[in-house]
């Protein structure tokens, strides 16, 4: 049974190792979040409900390198909600307009 509120967002990644990473880094950035993660050989969409973060310092862990968000740019296609980008974090979320 699913606690879906239909809110979906979430990144669409060209695939490679740095989409690969940033799975891995969704999965341990946001405890406790179902991702919906579909395969499409070329590229790879990510779902959940709200909201979700990917954090340089993650990316960095899972790559075993230096990382600047600015390569995840390179491989976001588009994206699912509202993005918010800067040096430290990417964040995907759903604002309600009242």
């Amino acid at each position: 049974m699913s606690s879906s509120t239909g809110n979906k967002v979430g990144p669409v990644f060209m695939t490679g190792e740095i989409a690969d990473a940033a799975i891995e880094a969704l999965e341990e950035d946001n405890p406790g979040k179902t991702f919906d993660i579909q395969d499409h050989d070329a590229y790879m969409r990510i779902q959940t409900d709200d909201d979700c973060i990917i954090r340089r310092e993650t990316m960095e862990k899972m790559l075993g390198r230096n990382f600047v968000m600015q390569e995840l740019e390179v491989i976001l296609s588009t994206f699912a909600g509202r993005i918010d980008l800067t040096s430290d974090h990417v964040r995907f979320f759903f604002k309600k307009k009242l």
